[in-house]
């Protein structure tokens, strides 16, 4: 949830400034956040687990929140982006008229108005960061630092699979997207079709 959070701020954030403003080198910004996305994550592996252990944040829930960070917020920017976009620049206007600010233009106006892009966004950083393996693996060390994926795979013994506990833990690891879907499958939908169109 953290990790939903933080990449939900700093993308409305970056997007309100690449949908709202002019500024020298956006375009080249814009480009590397859609070639960022073009990357296997798994070519990153080793020079991430480098800069980890480095910076002495190996097996910390730290490391893992900044990993699911970088994964998920190119994604963000650009779908907020998008939908940001959408939104007339009227409505910014008529907030400064009025005495408003830009953040409470953003935060007043915009934000509750990308409702459904929000919901869409945050769904998939949640997805991407409860369903990830290879980084929570390779970033954790000891029982109680690994995530959901990462326990059910430890039940794979060398002789013998625990299959009743593997179904189980897969069962309970599914309840929380199932839950989320069933809730905010109108946003979603609507979401992911908004902000994927480009003016």
């Amino acid at each position: 949830m953290i990790v939903v959070l933080l990449t939900l701020f700093i993308g409305i954030m970056a997007a309100y400034a690449f949908s709202r403003f002019d500024f020298r080198g956006k375009n080249l910004i814009n480009t590397v956040i859609v070639s960022v996305q073009a990357v296997p994550p798994i070519t990153l592996l080793i020079p991430y687990l480098s800069l980890i252990v480095l910076l002495k944040l190996y097996n910390t829930y730290f490391a893992l929140i900044l990993t699911y960070l970088v994964l998920t917020l190119p994604y963000c920017c650009m779908m907020m982006t998008g939908y940001f976009n959408m939104i007339p620049k009227e409505l910014d206007e008529a907030v400064r008229i009025d005495g408003g600010s830009r953040f409470v233009g953003l935060w007043k106006i915009l934000v509750p108005s990308s409702l459904p892009g929000l919901v869409s966004v945050g769904m998939y950083t949640f997805m991407q960061s409860w369903n990830e393996y290879l980084f929570a693996l390779t970033l954790t060390k000891t029982n109680n630092m690994r995530t959901v994926p990462v326990g059910i795979n430890l039940l794979m013994g060398q002789h013998a699979y625990e299959w009743n506990q593997m179904m189980a833990m897969s069962v309970m690891g599914s309840i929380p997207i199932l839950l989320m879907f069933l809730f905010f499958q109108q946003y979603f939908i609507a979401g992911m079709t908004a902000g994927a169109v480009k003016n």
